[in-house]
């Protein structure tokens, strides 16, 4: 048996989205524009459900926990990509590329599962809203936001303690724009099917049962929305669960598309489009789409713009 050459790897070169030079500072300054709206419009949700008053419900604290994943995600791949725009050649040392790693995966499971809490929210405000203040108590909120932090982190470390034990064997060359698992494992020259199992199994697991428990909730809504005598009732119901519902499916479309479209020479490329659209794209819509469908935030908003104006003023 020939003897593997195993050679160590002290930093990775990120391909990057695109190899075109005039396509750099128009890109550069494209997504510094996305990513400075997902910091301003994430920390503003952020700050604004713990300040006031009017938004001290569990609705706020899970969407508060909501846009600190978008941030918190966006932020591991986002201002790294930006620098590789400036660069001549898109370097990243192999601790910073572990700790990208580690943290994109970190905060994109959180979100599945807080996602998930959101539609249980939703579904006892609707189904049980006599019960609504008793069912969501406070520390049942908290729990309900730990246990997606506590497996997020264990699956993060899992993945990337798991990769980065392995043997790259001198290949550095990575086919994304960030330190992405799967083109990570396709550089391994030792444990690939191991790692590659148990992503495969982790991904599949959390695509699974985060949107079953958002389906259940939401046929259970559903039924509970058909059985309303008032055309009121019916419409309140459906605007409350709108701004959920809606980042729901603009998130996990944008999943399932990349795992479903047939794999061909152009697939690499549409994944990095579908992974820019979900790793920065939708944390700069999610804070746009509930300040804006939510009447609530939209006066929390203006409330603390007038104050803020009397301050300076």
């Amino acid at each position: 048996m020939k003897k593997q050459n195993f050679t160590m790897v002290t930093e990775f070169i990120l391909v990057g989205i695109t190899d075109c030079p005039e396509l750099q500072a128009p890109l550069f300054g494209l997504f510094l524009i996305i990513y400075l709206i997902t910091l301003v419009g994430n920390l503003g949700m952020i700050i604004l459900t713990m300040v006031d008053s009017r938004l001290q419900t569990p609705m706020y604290f899970f969407l508060r926990h909501l846009a600190t994943t978008d941030l918190g995600y966006s932020t591991a791949v986002g201002p790294k990509m930006l620098r590789n725009f400036l660069v001549e050649q898109n370097t990243i040392s192999f601790y910073i590329c572990a700790v990208q790693l580690t943290f994109f995966n970190m905060f994109i499971v959180s979100e599945f599962f807080i996602l998930s809490a959101m539609s249980y929210d939703r579904y006892v405000a609707i189904c049980k809203p006599l019960l609504y203040n008793v069912i969501m108590s406070q520390r049942v909120c908290w729990v309900l936001v730990a246990i997606p932090y506590i497996y997020s982190i264990f699956v993060a470390l899992l993945i990337s303690i798991n990769i980065f034990s392995s043997s790259f064997c001198g290949h550095n060359i990575i086919s994304h724009f960030y330190c992405d698992g799967l083109p990570l494992i396709s550089l391994l020259c030792s444990y690939r099917k191991e790692n590659e199992m148990i992503t495969f199994i982790l991904s599949i697991i959390n695509l699974i049962t985060s949107p079953l428990v958002i389906l259940a909730s939401y046929l259970l809504i559903l039924r509970a929305i058909l059985r309303m005598n008032s055309a009121e009732g019916r419409q309140k119901a459906f605007s409350t669960c709108g701004s959920h519902l809606t980042v729901v499916t603009v998130f996990y479309g944008t999943l399932i598309f990349m795992y479903v479209q047939p794999k061909s020479s152009d697939s690499l490329k549409t994944d990095k489009v579908a992974s820019i659209f979900y790793a920065l794209i939708i944390p700069m819509l999610n804070p746009l789409i509930y300040s804006l469908r939510n009447k609530d935030v939209k006066s929390a908003l203006r409330k603390t713009g007038k104050t803020i104006q009397n301050i300076f003023s």
